[in-house]
């Protein structure tokens, strides 16, 4: 091995509506678990964070996000995301519309890319437990 993995920024919203942000390097989307650092820096181990315990990871650009932007929940004519067109409804009533490439509801949870290229997610793996119905578009 000896490569170093990049760390990532992510946010996981917990089922229970906690929030935790940092850097992880070890999410897998088969995993059971990975490691979340602070942002502030990466020493020691990390946070050990359940996919079980969670709603959704979001990989996202910054950690500020932007509050007063308006996110755009449907695609342009022109548009063509790889993968199928999906609409998430979570079951605590926050809906994602993106595109998914491997959905299936067997799995422990799957990739969402947002609809909107320039909203603060790049990606978010939304755990199936959390979520009440996807429905393709």
């Amino acid at each position: 091995m000896g490569a170093s993995v990049e760390m990532v920024k992510v946010v996981a919203r917990f089922a229970d509506g906690k929030l935790m942000k940092g850097l992880t390097q070890d999410f897998g989307p088969n995993k059971n678990c990975f490691h979340l650092h602070p942002a502030e820096g990466c020493q020691g181990k990390g946070n050990e964070i359940f996919i079980r315990d969670l709603k959704a990871v979001f990989f996202v650009r910054d950690f500020a996000g932007n509050s007063s932007y308006n996110e755009r929940k449907s695609y342009l004519e022109t548009e063509r995301p790889h993968g199928r067109k999906v609409e998430v409804e979570f079951l605590d009533g926050e809906v994602m519309v993106g595109s998914t490439i491997g959905y299936d509801s067997n799995r422990q949870g799957f990739f969402i890319y947002p609809a909107d290229p320039n909203c603060n997610n790049h990606r978010i793996f939304a755990v199936t437990a959390a979520v009440k119905s996807v429905r393709f578009l």
